[in-house]
């Protein structure tokens, strides 16, 4: 039977410690959070390598480093309300619910939103809420929103997605130039978002985050 208490350890202290990731309720939250539970049954033996999982066309399980920096980057607090946009199977809800005080996951597959459910009803986790919808278009209902995460890469960050988040709230994800991506943190001032370079990264575009990129630093 494989170990995966030790696994995750492993990816803790050689990708995530290693990677200037500083604040401990990340490390505490991927040392706790069960990632396999997380992974389509193919990719178990795999859960916690050092690369993005493939879940479908586009769309990616973001490797532990690349999750880890962006999640630093965010810091998360638990009076947080999180929008989460492309959980696939979870794994990225389930580790944001350890930070925040709710969750509200937007996943456009059915068959990944109810793996989802599943898969954090397995883990006791109950301050996540699954919904399915477009990712671009968010889900204006339960906003503002003080953090929101975006498990992939884009082009295009929506105005949608802008009107969203709370004056003072932050935005991580991965804006693909080229062949090569870069993770920016957007933090809301006077209704704008000012976005500033927090690492790199790569990751496929996800589906509706395509075209001309809107943002200026």
């Amino acid at each position: 039977m494989a170990d995966y208490a030790l696994r995750r350890r492993m990816m803790v202290d050689t990708q995530v410690r290693p990677s200037d990731v500083t604040k401990f309720p990340v490390i505490d939250a991927m040392s706790r959070i069960k990632r396999e539970l997380f992974v389509p049954l193919r990719l178990k033996e795999a859960a916690y390598l050092g690369e993005n999982l493939p879940l479908a066309r586009d769309r990616v399980i973001l490797e532990p480093r690349t999750m880890a920096k962006m999640l630093d980057a965010l810091d998360v607090s638990p009076t947080d309300l999180v929008l989460d946009l492309g959980p696939g199977m979870g794994y990225s809800a389930a580790v944001l619910a350890y930070l925040a005080e709710a969750v509200v996951a937007v996943e456009p597959d059915e068959m990944m939103a109810s793996e989802a459910e599943a898969a954090l009803s397995e883990a006791g986790i109950d301050n996540v809420a699954i919904h399915r919808g477009p990712l671009e278009d968010g889900l204006a209902k339960y906003g503002p929103y003080d953090v929101i995460a975006i498990e992939g890469a884009v082009d295009v960050f929506p105005s949608a997605l802008a009107d969203q988040l709370a004056e003072g709230g932050r935005v991580a994800c991965i804006f693909m130039e080229r062949a090569l991506g870069v993770c920016r943190l957007g933090i809301k001032i006077d209704g704008r978002i000012n976005w500033r370079y927090a690492f790199n990264a790569s990751a496929p575009v996800l589906p509706g985050f395509a075209g001309k990129r809107e943002f200026s630093l």
